[in-house]
């Protein structure tokens, strides 16, 4: 069963057609990457699919169900979470609080109860602390839980926006660019924890430059070029598509 189905997807910005009938499933408990060069349209694809952008045409299902005029914050509801090409932390904030902002969608307790600061509400926020903290530990984080966010090096701050969406509990986790400003180390620390999403059920879906990265992590990989789709398959295949080495070499596949 697909978790994601994108059909037949097109976007035109005045004269610019942005995305071109662009058709493609995401298998559940998968990881895909999204790839091209720049000015793909990949991020495009991302905020057509949250509904950032309405789509001219097509459809697109997340699990089995129409996200066609929902809006992004009642799609974040049903599972399908999002990160940002430019990492987004919470100014003023701490590391901490950032990652337990993440967790808001599924609070056990209402408004009332975090005011008056009620038993209930008090030992959940200990046990997603808690949490937070076993995230942070797998990408080298735990020790800044109470630095300020907004003080981390770029690398970091793109580590945290994913563990933020962790917290989340996503069903489907939508990531741009996830390795964008990481040191090398960080990549590995980055490629292990989205192993470990993917064998914990969650599909993922990323869009990212680090190829690298894309063909050791990735089940499958979609690739587009101006706004179309031009090949989808295994890495394997991909790496060896003349269509995708034209793509990326800027040269016509002969």
């Amino acid at each position: 069963m697909s978790a994601l189905r994108v059909q037949n997807l097109s976007k035109r910005f005045g004269g610019l057609l942005a995305t071109n009938d662009v058709s493609f499933d995401v298998a559940e408990h998968s990881l895909t990457a999204l790839i091209g060069p720049n000015g793909a349209g990949k991020t495009t694809l991302f905020n057509l699919i949250t509904n950032l952008f309405a789509p001219d045409s097509g459809v697109v299902e997340f699990n089995g169900i129409s996200l066609a005029g929902l809006s992004p914050g009642r799609i974040a509801k049903m599972g399908l979470i999002r990160t940002f090409q430019t990492a987004r932390v919470f100014p003023g904030m701490t590391v901490l609080e950032n990652v337990l902002c993440g967790r808001h969608r599924l609070l056990g307790h209402g408004l009332f109860e975090n005011m008056m600061w009620l038993p209930g509400a008090r030992a959940e926020e200990r046990r997603l602390a808690t949490q937070a903290l076993a995230l942070l530990d797998l990408v080298g984080l735990a020790d800044q839980a109470e630095r300020s966010a907004t003080d981390l090096p770029m690398g970091a701050q793109k580590l945290l926006e994913v563990i933020r969406a962790l917290m989340a509990q996503p069903r489907l986790l939508l990531l741009d660019e996830p390795a964008a400003g990481l040191n090398d180390t960080e990549t590995a620390e980055l490629a292990s924890l989205l192993r470990a999403v993917r064998a914990c059920g969650v599909t993922v879906m990323v869009v990212e430059h680090n190829m690298s990265l894309v063909m050791t992590i990735a089940d499958h990989v979609v690739v587009v070029e101006a706004g179309g789709l031009i090949a989808a398959g295994p890495p394997s295949e991909i790496q060896v598509n003349p269509r995708v080495i034209a793509a990326y070499l800027g040269e016509e596949p002969v």
